[in-house]
Formats: C-alpha cells, structure tokens, sequence
C-alpha cells in the first residue's frame, strides 16, 4: 500500500478521487456551483503560494548581493510573519469549520479529510523548521557572511515546505472543490 503521509504522496488515492473524477479541474471556473467560496479558498491558497515564490526570490537575490541586508531582513520578517499566521488561520478554520461538515457530505471520501487533517499537522513542524531557520537569518543580520550562510539554510528549508504545501494544497484543492461543486456551499456560510 502506498503511503499517504504528506512526504510520501504524489496526490490522493483513487478511492479519494471520485468526485474529482465528476468534477476535475478543467471545469471548474465553467461550472454554475463556483461561486464565491471556492474562489476565496482558491485565491489563499494562491497567495501563500505566491509568498513562499517572493520569499525564495528574495533569499536568492540577497545571497546574488542583490538586497541589502536590512532591506532581505525586513521583507523576510513581514513576509514569513504573514505566511505563517494565514497559514496557521486557514488550517485552524479548515480544521474547525470546514472538514467537519464537508466531510458528512459524502461518505467516500470522508476519511480524506483524515489525512488532510494530518498534513496540517505536518505542516505546522515545517512551519516550527521555517520559523527557526527564518530567525537564524535575522539574527545575523549584523554579520553579513553568517546572515547569507543562514539564508542558505532557509532557502533550503523553504524548498522543502513549498515541496510538501503545494502537494498538501493541491489535494486539498481536488478533495474539497468538488464536494463544493456537487453539494453547493449554502450551509458552509
């Protein structure tokens, strides 16, 4: 059996793609049910998309002694601040809110809201790893040679949280899109 542990994965198990099978991704925008909630969880998981590409282009450019270090350090700090709060704030509501009730629409794919539950999970030692590499390149700022080698290290770490958030956001993405699609938002607020 494959592994369904966040590191391992390369999506869901078929059993877990019924619905996507009804609604894949190429219909998405054209059908009636997209509506408002679905572009909002889509638009997020966007954005911390896009945050972790600037913050990598950003680690580049200061190792490439393209950013001063007080310019490299305060985008970090804003950036990574904004990243790990809205990720934290998405998984919390998903957790509370969300899977609990998509996960009753549907008996099929129920136990997928398991596993997503686990990625958060996962993903908040990646964000404890992000958060201590993160501040390793803060503290150096004073020594620029130890402040690049950090942000080395970050770059690193940074590469392995988008690795397994994209892996985590895609599933997500073709688990709960279609149970949105199928079964409406009405009740989801």
């Amino acid at each position: 059996m494959t592994s369904l542990a966040l590191a391992d994965r390369k999506g869901l198990p078929d059993a877990l793609q019924v619905l996507l099978a009804e609604y894949p991704r190429a219909i998405w925008e054209i059908d009636p049910g997209f509506d408002g909630l679905i572009r909002f969880w889509l638009d997020r998981h966007l954005m911390f998309r896009r945050v972790v590409a600037d913050m990598q282009k950003d680690a580049q450019k200061f190792i490439d002694s393209g950013f001063d270090t007080d310019q490299y350090a305060s985008r970090l700090s804003r950036l990574g601040g904004m990243f790990v709060n809205g990720l934290h704030e998405h998984h919390t509501i998903e957790d509370t809110y969300y899977f609990p009730k998509l996960a009753t629409k549907d008996t099929r794919i129920e136990s997928g809201f398991a596993i997503l539950d686990k990625d958060h999970h996962d993903i908040d030692a990646l964000l404890n790893k992000f958060v201590g590499t993160a501040n390793d390149v803060l503290n150096a700022r004073d020594k620029k040679p130890a402040m690049r080698s950090a942000t080395g290290r970050f770059e690193t770490e940074l590469g392995v949280l988008e690795r397994l958030l994209d892996r985590h956001l895609n599933d997500e993405e073709e688990l709960i899109v279609p149970v949105i699609l199928k079964f409406g938002s009405a009740d989801l607020g």
